[in-house]
């Protein structure tokens, strides 16, 4: 079992590339040969309506999890299908075992309605500290890496995504009210401001890909599912940008964060958005 963090970045220095191929191939096998291809036998609903899974979801968690674990000899594999079927599993995220957190398809509906705007999420964390993560959008062709300390980059290209344009109103992609109690819907009506434009968000890997390429100003999420937002968070991070929760702490993918939560991609939108939030309770 890796042990240190030294191990770590031993690992990323020498298989980053293998990872990549690796979820390159995930899609091609598995979830691509279903875009746009999916009967209704092969599509289901979870908790709702807009909580979906497909067989393109499961075939290429499997896949996944077969790959990675023999990729990183000692390690686990926490994905949201394995999840789902066993709460148990999540666990994991909390052990000093290296972890794999997997979302094979995140924006499982802009995929079933034939929409681009999906991906699949991968991070490698260790303790609860996420030390790598990979955003592949196969429709798209796109792939953002984030290692920690090594910075952030799309197709090889460094991601730096700046401070907003001074008096243009801030873009800031919402939870959908399906997945807010109350009081994450009151604060989240702190955004109803002049000077931001909230919108629901697609899919969460996306919309924080957005962020670090300076498309999108910040996120505000309510929901703790550490596979929407450990590869995500990390790429915001490296790239420059920064996230925090309602008390003003940094998001912790083990859990036990007061929500909802920005990730914005400077410090200083961070803090603005944080304090709309608050504002709104």
């Amino acid at each position: 079992m890796i042990e240190d963090i030294e191990t770590i970045d031993e690992f990323l220095a020498r298989r980053t590339s293998d990872v990549e191929e690796t979820i390159r191939q995930a899609a091609a096998a598995e979830i691509m040969p279903r875009f746009r291809q999916l009967t209704a036998d092969e599509i289901d609903e979870k908790s709702g309506p807009h909580d979906l899974v497909t067989d393109a979801d499961r075939k290429a968690e499997e896949y996944l999890t077969q790959a990675l674990a023999k990729l990183l000899p000692g390690s686990v594999v926490v994905g949201e299908e394995a999840v789902h079927a066993n709460p148990a599993t999540y666990e994991a995220i909390q052990g000093q075992a290296p972890v794999w957190i997997v979302d094979p398809v995140d924006g499982t509906r802009q995929f079933v309605h034939g929409d681009t705007g999906f991906c699949t999420l991968v991070a490698l964390a260790v303790g609860g500290v996420v030390h790598a993560s990979w955003t592949y959008a196969p429709a798209r062709d796109q792939l953002a890496v984030a290692v920690r300390g090594r910075g952030a980059r799309l197709d090889g290209e460094l991601l730096r995504p700046g401070a907003p344009t001074p008096g243009r109103d801030l873009e800031i992609a919402t939870s959908h009210p399906d997945y807010t109690t109350d009081e994450q819907k009151r604060a989240l009506l702190g955004l109803q401001t002049e000077g931001v434009r909230p919108r629901p968000c697609g899919s969460a890997g996306l919309e924080y890909l957005a962020v670090a390429r300076g498309e999108l100003d910040a996120t505000a999420f309510s929901w703790e599912a550490a596979w929407d937002h450990a590869a995500g968070l990390l790429l915001v991070e490296e790239a420059g940008g920064a996230h925090l929760t309602l008390t003003g702490e940094p998001f912790r993918i083990t859990g036990g964060n007061t929500l909802p939560f920005t990730a914005a991609r400077d410090e200083t939108t961070a803090r603005r958005v944080r304090a709309l939030l608050t504002a709104g309770l």
